[in-house]
């Protein structure tokens, strides 16, 4: 496991070296959380609570959402594109690691600094400009955080299906992009899935992208409480589980359908 925790370690150290991006990245965040501020006070416009959740609850989802989107969210699928496109990733299959691990441990060190210096400055940032609601419940918190462990998790699998699938599609631009775009719209960033029709939310309970950022953003604001954020957590972690089988399978199918294509 040392190997991979010196990935983890130099990934870190990487993203250190380019902190600048990221800082300006805190006034990009925090621009669009203002954003979708006056658009929700617009929405609500008087009332008290829309779906369950009040505009207090909603301003405090909008500003989660964003700031856990810094931990979990990652390149890993363009890292592995664009490595097969050089012929780099010949070079990595005879080294003394998991490929699939190597990147799951440098998109966690990417992880980890953006929780450092993006999230918990940003959101201190954002609290200080917008009214945000922290719960004083300690089991919330470490509900959260758990639940955050699992968004970042399913957000990597899903990273590395779209990576792996450059092996047969040699262009995966597309796919990458329009994964994104799915992401953003049915992982509840953009809209909290109880806002959508019941036929739309019986159609995305199929589907691992609420595990990223709906159910963390949702325990935050105790949109969830009681048998619910159990029944959240489990979800996630089924979608932990579920999402390792065809990952296992497409691997495996990928080492053999390899073709360096640059080099």
């Amino acid at each position: 496991m040392d190997k991979y925790f010196e990935m983890i370690r130099m990934r870190f150290l990487m993203m250190l070296a380019y902190r600048t991006n990221y800082y300006s990245g805190i006034l990009i965040y925090s621009i669009n959380i203002g954003a979708y501020y006056f658009l929700w006070q617009a929405i609500y416009s008087g009332k008290e609570d829309i779906q369950g959740l009040s505009t207090i609850q909603m301003t405090t989802y909008v500003a989660v959402a964003w700031m856990a989107r810094a931990f979990y969210f990652n390149n890993i699928d363009r890292e592995i594109a664009q490595e097969i496109k050089d012929g780099k990733v010949a070079i990595e299959f005879i080294r003394p690691y998991h490929y699939l691990g190597m990147k799951t441990m440098q998109g966690l060190g990417e992880g980890i600094f953006r929780l450092a210096f993006f999230s918990l400055p940003g959101m201190v940032i954002v609290a200080l400009v917008f009214p945000l609601d922290f719960s004083a419940n300690v089991g919330t918190w470490a509900f959260f955080g758990l639940s955050i462990i699992f968004s970042f998790i399913v957000n990597t699998q899903i990273n590395l299906l779209t990576g792996i699938m450059t092996f047969f599609l040699f262009n995966n631009d597309g796919l990458i992009r329009a994964k994104r775009v799915v992401i953003d719209l049915f992982s509840g960033l953009l809209l909290p899935i109880s806002f959508y029709p019941l036929w739309a939310q019986e159609v995305m309970g199929f589907l691992p992208f609420q595990a990223i950022s709906y159910i963390p953003s949702m325990i935050f604001t105790e949109g969830f409480a009681g048998n619910e954020i159990y029944e959240a957590l489990l979800l996630q972690l089924v979608w932990v589980l579920l999402l390792v089988i065809p990952i296992h399978l497409l691997w495996k199918l990928a080492k053999k359908q390899l073709i360096v294509q640059g080099g």
